[in-house]
């Protein structure tokens, strides 16, 4: 019993705390995919891992073409949302009353049309979803802020980690194995976190382009919506489709548009999200999709989708840290799809 205390502890601690943990991941976060970007574009640049000396002072140039390069794509996509799809967000939030009636009608028309008894209680209060909604996302951006500085001072300080990192010095862990396990986590965080942005973007922009074929309205709010949404693992997909294909149910007059919709979106998720995705990403963690879920489900208790949003690079951290040690391999077991799990005795 008592070793469960301090696993109490630490749980009540991140709760409490989240207030501080939260901008701090979304900083690591933005950090990374940074980095990732950045890491991609100087792989398409002269001097790649050249050995030739001649091509040391035009790689740092390109290092930081590569750089402004990664700033350049973040920002084009933060003032896209902030020009072009946070007045389309708000438009459709001002519609939830009117929506939340047409989606009332709809159950009657269903009970009586099909004689189904629909409780009234098991229809979503549209409304109140979407203020949650805003007032989650109106907290992490009050917080935008405190983000930007400690991504400034991640920055500042990136050249000297590695210096850091040999400083250290655990009675326990080989300075070696540390930095196995450092680089690890930083390897599989930037391969997973590129791929599964290059991905969710792919997802969004098909989604918008047949959306707006279709003649869906706030085609840019739902495209936008699949793409941060496809980050959750999932449930997020899942919500993604649901919500466009609603509102084409409760705002269409045939049933030609929600049907078209909901083949279109199923379409896209199924192969970006269960045929590309497991493909691509499958080479950068080998981690139980049962695991992945029950994850999501605590951080989410814990801090709400900001939590969500992070569940898969925590649990992929502690996958890779607790196979290097052999008091904790069996935790790396569970976890894993299969069973397999990398060599620790390889890294001493």
């Amino acid at each position: 019993m008592n070793k469960f205390i301090p696993v109490m502890v630490l749980i009540l601690c991140l709760w409490i705390g989240r207030s501080l943990f939260v901008p701090i991941l979304f900083a690591a976060f933005l950090w990374y995919l940074l980095n990732a970007i950045a890491a991609y574009y100087r792989k398409i640049m002269p001097c790649y891992k050249s050995s030739d000396k001649s091509c040391n002072t035009s790689s740092k140039i390109y290092d930081w073409i590569a750089n402004i390069l990664s700033f350049a794509t973040i920002g084009g996509i933060i003032f896209l949302f902030a020009t072009q799809i946070k007045p389309m967000f708000w438009e459709l939030y001002k519609a939830t009353p009117v929506l939340q009636q047409k989606l009332l009608t709809f159950s009657e028309f269903v009970s009586t049309k099909l004689g189904i008894n629909m409780d009234l209680n098991m229809i979503p209060d549209l409304p109140n979803i979407a203020t949650y909604v805003a007032s989650s996302l109106a907290g992490i951006a009050t917080s935008a802020g405190l983000v930007l500085i400690y991504l400034i001072f991640m920055f500042i300080e990136q050249s000297s980690f590695s210096k850091k990192i040999d400083s250290l010095s655990f009675p326990k862990i080989k300075n070696k194995k540390l930095r196995y396990i450092l680089n690890s986590i930083d390897e599989h965080m930037k391969k997973y976190l590129f791929t599964k942005t290059f991905l969710s973007a792919a997802t969004g922009i098909f989604a918008y382009i047949a959306l707006k074929i279709l003649g869906l309205e706030f085609a840019s709010v739902w495209a936008f919506m699949i793409f941060i949404l496809n980050y959750i693992p999932t449930l997020g997909s899942i919500l993604a489709c649901i919500m466009p294909i609603t509102y084409a149910f409760i705002s269409g007059d045939t049933w030609h548009l929600p049907l078209f919709t909901a083949i279109s979106l199923i379409c896209i998720e199924t192969i970006f999200g269960n045929i590309l995705d497991p493909k691509l990403t499958g080479k950068t963690l080998n981690i139980s999709t049962l695991a992945i879920l029950i994850n999501l489900v605590f951080w989410g208790m814990i801090w709400g989708i900001a939590g969500m949003f992070f569940s898969v690079p925590i649990l992929a951290a502690i996958y890779i840290t607790t196979a290097q040690f052999s008091s904790t391999r069996w935790i790396a077991i569970l976890l894993s799809a299969d069973g397999k799990i990398p060599d620790e005795t390889a890294n001493d």
